[in-house]
């Protein structure tokens, strides 16, 4: 079993920063891969970045998502935010498979809003 919490989110304006946290815990190998989603209302959940391969084209050069191993703590500093990045942010952490990663564990979301 694992547990995320995350934090960080807020309200900002546009062109605004936020970096989200996600303390990740338990099972090791439930925790080999580690991502970030986010969910915007009346949108499908989409992956934003994972520390396998690093942030999606939409946010690259504005986002980068980081781990600080000792810590056992998923960063996503956001950049230069806009109004569309506004959704709930999630992090998830599950199995790496042979040709991709299985994320089983969610946080509870962290709701990042920009105006």
């Amino acid at each position: 079993h694992v547990q995320l919490v995350e934090s960080g989110g807020g309200s900002v304006q546009a062109g605004g920063s936020l970096r989200l946290s996600c303390v990740v815990s338990g099972d090791p190998y439930s925790r080999l891969c580690t991502a970030w989603f986010r969910q915007a209302p009346g949108k499908e959940r989409e992956e934003v970045a994972t520390i396998r391969t690093g942030v999606v084209d939409s946010v690259k050069g504005r986002f980068a998502i980081s781990q600080d191993n000792v810590q056992n703590t998923l960063y996503l500093q956001m950049n230069s935010l806009k109004a569309e990045d506004t959704a709930m942010y999630y992090c998830a952490s599950g199995l790496r498979l042979p040709t991709r990663c299985r994320y089983d564990y969610w946080g509870q979301g962290t709701q990042v809003t920009v105006s």
